[in-house]
């Protein structure tokens, strides 16, 4: 490689941006306008009534005697379209919700099937996983059963492991073994009465010279 080359490796870990050359012109920038003008009347047509790209095309060579390709056409909608949906202000908002997590707060647990191969044969099993939110920080169990028992000595291998309960709520994803029932589209659950009991233990377990709060089920999945 060239002297300027290593240079440029030399004074910075980041490579150049890449130019953008200019776009390579084509039969198709006379029509675009026009091409344009279609979308933005779609905006406000009966669905049934909007332009395809083959009408599109039809439409150019018919009306306008253009001397493009269907091709060149579906590749300038394809890329054009979604732009006209912003500019109009119609086009869904991309968004997007950051999360943070306050170390020791909250965890996450899951309980699925898990196949292993035991003894030269495959077995299908159960992997109780808690995951503290913070760190990731992750205490794995397998069970050859998903019983309600297999869940709870889960969670009670997982808080010896990790010395303690996290001080906010633990997440579940209506998990059967902590919800009993869901209560139509809402957010509010049922909790089983034997979870209910088991994880009220967990109100005040000294750990050190710590107290941690009770574990939650949330009513959203994770």
């Amino acid at each position: 490689m060239s002297w300027r080359t290593v240079r440029k490796a030399v004074d910075s870990v980041w490579p150049e941006p890449r130019k953008q050359l200019p776009p390579r012109p084509t039969a198709l920038d006379p029509y675009k306008p026009l091409v344009d003008e279609m979308l933005r009347t779609d905006l406000d047509a009966p669905r049934k009534q909007r332009h395809t790209i083959t009408r599109i095309f039809h439409r150019l060579v018919e009306e306008h005697a253009a001397d493009v390709s269907y091709q060149m056409v579906r590749r300038y909608v394809s890329d054009r379209k979604p732009q006209i949906l912003i500019e109009s202000g119609k086009a869904p908002v991309e968004a997007f919700v950051p999360q943070t997590h306050q170390p020791g707060m909250e965890a996450e647990v899951d309980f699925g099937d898990v196949t292993i191969r035991l003894a030269g044969e495959l077995v299908t099993c159960y992997l109780f996983s808690f995951r503290l939110s913070y760190s990731g920080k992750a205490v794995h169990r397998v069970f050859v059963s998903c019983g309600q028992e297999a869940f709870f000595e889960g969670h009670v291998h997982a808080l010896r492991t990790l010395g303690g309960v996290p001080r906010s709520k633990v997440r579940y994803d209506n998990l059967k073994a902590a919800v009993a029932r869901v209560l139509g589209l809402s957010r509010a659950r049922v909790e089983a009465d034997r979870w209910i009991a088991f994880r009220s233990h967990f109100v005040h377990v000294p750990v050190g010279s710590r107290s941690f709060p009770i574990v939650t089920v949330a009513s959203a999945a994770v």
